[in-house]
């Protein structure tokens, strides 16, 4: 079973920034494809950026394309995401999924972060 654990969030002012992390347990990390995603009150769960397995291949949305960055410490079994120059509409709660390389997908229990003066 793989359990997973953001950290990181908090509140911020426009254009600040934040690191998230996300730990992963078990063996299975170093193989497994890596995103974060993005939940506002009222709205769908969004991806916000991807990463494979050995960190080589990245994909973010047009909405923080430039601004977020996603990697990856095998070695530590962490994922991070990057974020600067905040906006209010970054403000929900961020999630990371694991995507196993056979299948199964796992999810974390979600980290806040909140953008406002």
């Amino acid at each position: 079973q793989v359990q997973l654990a953001e950290s990181g969030g908090g509140s911020v002012q426009p254009g600040g920034s934040l690191r998230l992390s996300c730990v992963a347990s078990g063996r299975i990390f170093s193989s497994s494809g890596m995103s974060w995603h993005r939940q506002a009150p009222g709205k769908e769960r969004e991806i916000v950026a991807g990463i494979n397995w050995s960190g080589g291949v990245t994909n973010y949305s047009d909405s923080v394309k430039g601004r977020f960055t996603i990697s990856r410490d095998n070695s530590k079994n962490t994922l991070y995401l990057q974020m600067n120059s905040l906006k209010p509409e970054d403000t929900a709660v961020y999630y990371c999924k694991l995507t196993a390389s056979y299948g199964p997908r796992y999810w974390g229990q979600g980290t806040q972060v909140t953008v406002s003066s």
